[in-house]
């Protein structure tokens, strides 16, 4: 197979001839070349090689090139070419795992390097001329939706527990209901769930946030669940609703916060170590659900917060979104309450009277419908 085309390969050009012109190998891998086979936008070139780092940064200077020894000690040198970074890594192999990291050893074997990686789609590589070099099986996998570890699922998942996740992350992303997973790899995954009780929870999350971006995780959540990794990440949570709320999520923004509210389970902020801000908005997902009505939530929280609160109610008693309730959110939301503080101050002294009469009066007016003047709520307060 010949990659043709390809605007990503095209721009890497002169980074790969900067070793191919020094007699060694250059090779587009990994996601950059699944994602140009799936038809999925290329975001990062990584490039595998035969030369040592110490090589790379020799050659990178002769061709006035900004090398960064980002990960040297494990071979991998960040090459800027214009303003795009090319991680360049020499051809690898593992010496000794215990699930979380890897002591490697470096390789002039391709084969070595291929051995290395998850899964077979993954080790696909591509010379600078779009010829796909295929060591270990992955591109028949590839066409064939076909999620694979690579060799022994059960050895690779040893070595490092993340790919647990990572299996169902692809999944989501790559396959799904109708594509039916690979039963070696779900076996070892159901087997191995306490190795990932030694991953962090910034490890976890991120894999996560990944995972339920994907335009259905549906299936992949499901399949979580019938394995216990997904009680193992995330206690409580339930997957049953993600799918209807896929469906009511055409027209909309994918929000994996959204998701995430659907799925439910305990402490996912401390368990994925969610961010303040991505904390605050899961908070404020919840928080609209509790409201009396989503109109009051589109004005107190957000329009956000609130159309995402609707659309998880909806799915999760299986009725479309009322688009006329939208409507009614995104007004609210921008609402803004006539009645301030010195209108009444001169009846109402400052302090905790005060604010407690205000709210009374902000109620009144978002039950209105907000459409009482700041008049007429002025008529109604009580010294």
């Amino acid at each position: 197979m010949k990659i043709t085309g390809a605007n990503w390969l095209e721009n890497a050009a002169p980074v790969m001839a900067m070793l191919t012109g020094a007699g060694h190998r250059a090779l587009a891998v990994g996601g950059c070349v699944r994602n140009e086979i799936f038809g999925v936008p290329v975001a990062d070139v990584d490039i595998a090689t035969d030369a040592l780092p110490e090589a790379v940064m020799a050659l990178a200077k002769i061709s006035g090139l900004r090398a960064i020894p980002t990960g040297i000690d494990h071979g991998t040198v960040t090459v800027v070419q214009g303003s795009e970074p090319y991680e360049i890594t020499t051809f690898r192999k593992d010496v000794e795992t215990d699930g979380r990291r890897a002591v490697v050893a470096f390789s002039s074997d391709i084969l070595d390097d291929a051995r290395r990686r998850d899964f077979t789609f993954n080790a696909l590589y591509v010379q600078a001329d779009g010829t796909v070099i295929d060591p270990l099986g992955g591109l028949e996998d590839t066409k064939a939706r076909r999620l694979r570890f690579i060799e022994n699922a059960f050895e690779r998942i040893a070595e490092d527990s993340l790919r647990i996740l990572r299996y169902f992350r692809f999944y989501a992303w790559y396959c799904g209901a109708m594509d039916g997973p690979d039963m070696e790899a779900i076996a070892a995954s159901s087997a191995s769930i306490d190795r990932l009780e030694g991953l962090s929870a910034e490890r976890i999350g991120a894999e996560m946030r990944k995972l339920l971006s994907a335009p259905d995780p549906s299936a992949a959540l499901a399949l979580m669940s019938q394995t216990g990794v997904l009680a193992q990440v995330l206690p409580g949570a339930d997957p049953r609703f993600i799918g209807p709320l896929t469906e009511l999520e055409s027209g909309h923004p994918t929000r994996w916060l959204r998701r995430l509210a659907a799925l439910g389970g305990a402490a996912p902020a401390t368990r994925w170590r969610l961010s303040k801000v991505e904390g605050k908005g899961l908070a404020n997902i919840q928080r609209a659900m509790e409201l009396p009505s989503l109109i009051e939530a589109g004005y107190r929280l957000g329009e956000v917060a609130a159309v995402d609160a609707l659309l998880v109610q909806c799915a999760s008693i299986g009725i479309p979104a009322d688009p006329s309730v939208i409507t009614k959110i995104k007004a609210a939301a921008r609402e803004v309450f006539p009645l301030k503080a010195p209108y009444v101050m001169d009846r109402i002294p400052a302090g905790k009277a005060l604010g407690i009469e205000l709210k009374r009066l902000e109620k009144l007016w978002i039950d209105s419908g907000f459409t009482l003047s700041a008049t007429a709520l002025d008529k109604m307060v009580k010294p």
